[in-house]
């Protein structure tokens, strides 16, 4: 799974330069990859990223509307042979306005060698995956004993958070859960709690799970104003904070005042600072998460430390994520073959 096909194995099932394999969701979902594979690839993407082993610009983006964005994410990593882009939307009122999902997008993934695209792929199933994986990874790092994990945002994202968390947090004893929508708090723990054996807590006070939780995480809105739902003074030290969300949910303070503040790309980071997310301005970044992972970087180093790592989304996850189900789908007849 860590290798990509080569070339010629590639061009033995596809016409590179006239055919490209479409994917759909459902392609995607069904190819065969695991959680634990995803967390490997995603290990993989950020271990190379920690090394400086890649190519990736801040992502760019549109905003039509004050709280949606478009994200244009290219990245190439040389050690899977992975070069791409993720075209990637947001639209938070979707779910109550379409009854769609609030995150959508594709994929192209290219042949390195000839720049000729080979796929094209839905990006929503990919992203759902790769993005907790990220936090478990960091999570694992940086609080490898954590007893207790906290899910802010029950959607889609937050749904398989939960899934992930005990694969990477193997000393897990209670998840809390919290969603501002309660169905999807309750649809989470219908959902997930079957599925893995631990307890899923749902609390109507966000106060609650900040302060019954080591690990947080939280994945909701993006937007420029701080929300600040959770307050400064709930925060403890020793606490390891994982926002998906950028500088939205929490109170600016905690990361001004976190012992180490990481995040997984420091250029996107300063991006969105440019572009007015971070009101109060960006809290020095201690390190990069991929530099964490690849032991190029101390993270945790007292008990009593405030992390928080702050993890947006990298394209070098979706790369190598999408090169693993294109070479997947080739091997297993999945997609639809069309000519260029």
């Amino acid at each position: 799974m860590n290798r990509p096909k080569d070339r010629r194995w590639v061009a033995e099932r596809l016409d590179i330069g006239r055919e490209l394999v479409y994917l759909t969701r459902a392609d995607c979902t069904e190819v065969g990859l695991t959680r634990d594979d995803i967390l490997q690839l995603t290990e993989d993407a950020l271990t190379a990223h920690g090394r400086g082993e890649y190519e990736m610009p801040a992502k760019i983006g549109v905003h039509p509307y004050e709280d949606v964005f478009y994200h244009a994410m290219p990245a190439h990593v040389p050690a899977k042979s992975a070069v791409g882009m993720k075209w990637i939307e947001c639209y938070p009122k979707n779910p109550s306005r379409f009854d769609l999902p609030q995150t959508t997008g594709l994929l192209i993934l290219n042949d390195v060698e000839s720049g000729c695209p080979v796929a094209i792929m839905d990006a929503t199933w990919l992203t759902a995956m790769r993005t907790p994986a990220v936090t478990v990874l960091a999570a694992e790092r940086l609080h490898p004993g954590a007893e207790t994990f906290g899910m802010f945002g029950c959607g889609v994202q937050g749904t398989e958070h939960v899934r992930f968390a005990p694969r990477a947090l193997p000393g897990l004893r209670r998840i809390y859960v919290h969603d501002a929508v309660e169905a999807a708090a309750d649809r989470l723990i219908e959902t997930v709690g079957p599925e893995i054996d631990l307890p899923i807590i749902k609390s109507d006070e966000p106060r609650e799970v900040v302060e019954s939780c080591a690990v947080l995480c939280s994945a909701t809105v993006i937007q420029r104003k701080p929300l600040s739902v959770v307050r400064d003074d709930w925060v403890s030290a020793g606490q390891t904070i994982l926002p998906c969300d950028l500088n939205t949910f929490w109170d600016p303070a905690i990361a001004r005042r976190a012992d180490r503040y990481i995040v997984d790309s420091a250029d996107e980071h300063r991006l969105f600072d440019e572009m007015g997310y971070f009101p109060d301005g960006l809290p020095p970044v201690h390190a990069e998460t991929g530099e964490i992972i690849a032991g190029r970087a101390d993270g945790r180093t007292s008990p009593d430390q405030l992390i928080v790592c702050s993890n947006i989304g990298m394209a070098v996850c979706d790369v190598v994520v999408a090169r693993a189900i294109f070479d997947l789908a080739l091997d297993r007849g999945k997609g639809r073959i069309l000519p260029l």
